[in-house]
């Protein structure tokens, strides 16, 4: 893709995703997001009706009279975008790559974040970690981010999301809100979720296609797995074969379920070709009627 083709992509999507980021999602990025952090201001007396979960028992000691510490509530937000680069999204049959799906969702999140006056920075992740981008604000950097999605090429094809989550964990220091957009064709990576969600606000967006849940009947198909390169034939004429792909995807996606409902990561499914607008505004939703 050359240099006009790159700049008319990335400004498509930039329209697209700015209006859609304004329209919808601000305010409930906002109300869902914003000022998630406390930072420690100062210790001041115990007054009657604070919460004892507050007391300074060191400067309580000290003094011999309670203490309490006082937080002010963080302004400034850095959101992080890990995405998955591999092979793997590569594919769609219903208008949109997964690869492109992500690009916009990933644009809209970070129209969102710098409309709110936060950071926003990128890890692309395939087997290894194939580009960091370290959170910073504005619109110029959100237009770098998107000319990467739109033109990255990764070394790998390979997925390893436990080795994103353990370089995010370590990379960023202080507590931020994570979107880790895949389609988690992989397995192993519980503990590291676990880890990330307890030092981060990770959300999991699961972007996926159709066919992945449902083989159609065209007869003797050659199938290449895009992350190996494998090539293997498959006669999907078989019902009983058809009906065993379905039941044994479903079956690992109701595992995977368990996993993020385990380690306590909100996730929303997306399917390419479809509305993502609405899978997205449920999961703010749902988040906003916690807080």
């Amino acid at each position: 893709m050359d240099a006009t083709e790159i700049f008319k992509k990335v400004r498509k999507i930039e329209i697209k995703t700015r209006g859609l980021s304004n329209q919808i999602f601000s305010g409930q990025y906002h109300s869902v997001f914003k000022g998630r952090g406390m930072a420690f201001s100062e210790v001041r007396e115990y007054q009657y009706g604070d919460d004892i979960r507050s007391i300074d028992w060191n400067v309580t000691a000290r003094f011999d009279h309670p203490y309490v510490k006082v937080f002010d509530e963080e302004r400034e937000l850095t959101v992080m975008l890990l995405i998955d680069v591999s092979g793997s999204n590569e594919f769609g049959t219903n208008q949109n790559l997964k690869e492109d799906q992500i690009t916009e969702i990933a644009a809209v999140l970070a129209f969102s974040a710098i409309a709110n006056n936060d950071k926003v920075g990128v890890i692309f992740f395939s087997n290894k970690i194939e580009k960091f981008i370290p959170p910073k604000k504005g619109t110029s950097h959100i237009l770098r981010i998107i000319r990467e999605l739109i033109d990255f090429k990764p070394e790998n094809r390979e997925t390893d999301i436990a080795v994103a989550l353990g370089y995010f964990t370590n990379v960023i220091k202080k507590r931020c809100t994570a979107f880790l957009i895949s389609d988690f064709m992989d397995t192993g990576f519980e503990d590291a979720l676990k880890i990330a969600n307890r030092k981060h606000d990770l959300i999991a967006l699961k972007i996926s296609d159709r066919r992945e849940y449902d083989l159609p009947n065209v007869g003797m198909v050659k199938i290449k797995n895009a992350e190996t390169g494998r090539m293997t034939w498959v006669d999907t004429s078989f019902a009983a074969l058809r009906d065993a792909y379905s039941k044994t995807v479903r079956k690992n996606e109701l595992l995977q379920d368990e996993i993020f409902k385990k380690c306590g990561v909100d996730v929303a499914k997306i399917k390419t070709g479809e509305d993502y607008v609405k899978p997205l505004t449920a999961l703010f939703k749902k988040r906003g009627a916690r807080r």
